[in-house]
């Protein structure tokens, strides 16, 4: 453990044949019990601290069945009641357009016991008509963040239809300009809205994204969610990548405990450097990151390679602050036993990122009445999930597939599934099963 209380592990076979090119190693990143605030991140509850934001969808489809904006009511005011004392919170209504609820004014209230409760008054008032237009939405809480300094901002955002008020373009151009600014957890209730559509928001704002299929279960999920804010202390964390001339980053995703592929995220930190990011963290948080590094091959038996140095970091005033580092190495040998034995945990994953990718395409097969391409890619889903034993994707799987033999990912497509269960496979196929060591 390191004086910040991180800690990074790495984990490959850093033997390769005569000639290999390719090195992977999996990249584990641990926050541990002391890994407190840095560089004025600061508790949550702290100054400058943590903001949140509650961006409740108010157009006219929430209110049928009426349950879901009572609900969403509810659901709001549960949240709001978890915001500790000292943080900054507002809450914005979304149709059409988007609008501040509390404070009316578009500002930030500190959570205290009255300001709670004049912000559980304001929301009761939510009353459903209007359209969708998420970006709005999204614009307007990037607005009412940027008067305020705190490092560590969260916005959780609830919709149950499909964003058909502004064009894929204006909402993309809305997500853009958000990244970096807050992240996002996306709720979906009911079974109206795009799981796509969500996910893209959730996954460019370093946040997640779930189903809640019945309004009663709101409450609890968006308490859950804001406990899990409330417990972050270290803000915009970078994964930096640094090879020497002779090797080039392949690809950095995290594995555990979602896949996200990060490679396109990455920006320059300098020579041959890279960072990309993995968001805000709270203590004894541990997340795995699968590295892929080209590297230009050396002799057999010469000195081992330096194929990467990985290091964990964050802004200070004094710039960039190193909280964890590990090296990912190359050898080359000609001993065949050696070079061709798979570390357990690369492979782990590879079928992990595989399983989420089968679900996904066999699922988006199957809206496309492609039933051949369907029943073979969640074939392969069931497959892979039996092998890494995650249970619970397994399970998932088996609403919307008959499964004939688990071993060889047999399966027939059922003839009637249930939307929410089709959608809780879609937003969940990402979840990973994690890799011991």
């Amino acid at each position: 453990m390191t004086d910040s209380g991180f800690t990074v592990d790495v984990d490959q076979n850093q033997y390769l044949p005569e000639g290999g090119r390719e090195v992977s190693a999996i990249v584990t990143v641990t926050a541990g019990e002391d890994a407190a605030g840095l560089s004025g991140s600061g508790p949550a509850g702290g100054e400058p601290g943590s903001a949140e934001i509650i961006i409740i969808d108010c157009s006219g489809s929430m209110e049928y069945p009426h349950t879901k904006i009572a609900e969403a009511r509810a659901a709001t005011a549960a949240a709001v009641d978890v915001v500790r004392d000292g943080v900054w919170f507002a809450v914005i209504a979304g149709t059409e357009l988007a609008r501040p609820v509390f404070p009316a004014d578009g500002s930030m209230a500190r959570a205290d016991s009255s300001s709670r409760a004049a912000a559980r008054q304001a929301v009761a008032g939510l009353r459903a008509e209007g359209g969708t237009a998420i970006g709005q939405w999204l614009m307007l809480a990037r607005e009412v963040f940027e008067a305020y300094p705190a490092k560590l901002r969260h916005v959780i955002l609830l919709t149950d239809g499909q964003n058909q008020h502004e064009s894929p373009e204006q909402l993309a151009a809305a997500v853009g300009q958000c990244e970096g600014v807050f992240s996002c957890d996306c709720r979906g209730v009911g079974t109206d809205w795009e799981v796509k559509e969500l996910r893209t928001i959730s996954t460019a704002l370093l946040g997640t994204v779930d189903i809640v299929p019945d309004p009663s279960g709101l409450a609890a999920d968006f308490a859950a969610m804001m406990e899990s804010a409330m417990g972050k202390q270290v803000a915009d964390v970078a994964l930096r990548v640094w090879t020497p001339q002779k090797a080039s980053v392949k690809f950095v995703k995290q594995v555990a405990p979602v896949v996200d592929d990060l490679t396109g995220r990455r920006t320059a930190s300098g020579p041959q450097s890279g960072d990309y990011p993995t968001g805000a963290w709270g203590p004894n948080e541990s997340r795995d990151y699968h590295v892929g590094i080209e590297v230009t091959p050396a002799g057999v038996g010469q000195p081992e390679t330096l194929a990467a140095r990985v290091s964990l970091v964050a802004d200070s005033p004094s710039g960039a602050e190193v909280l964890g580092q590990g090296k990912i190495l190359a050898n080359w040998t000609d001993d065949e036993a050696l070079s061709t034995k798979i570390n357990p945990r690369v492979a782990h994953y590879t079928g992990q990122a595989e399983l989420a990718a089968a679900i996904q395409d066999g699922l988006e097969a199957r809206k496309q009445g492609d039933e051949e391409t369907a029943t073979a890619k969640l074939g392969r889903a069931v497959a892979l999930a039996h092998q890494s034993g995650n249970e619970d994707t397994a399970k998932l799987l088996a609403k919307v597939v008959d499964v004939v033999d688990v071993e060889t990912g047999t399966v027939r497509l059922k003839k009637q599934v249930e939307d929410a269960d089709e959608m809780a496979l879609d937003t969940r196929s990402t979840k990973t099963v994690r890799s011991k060591k």
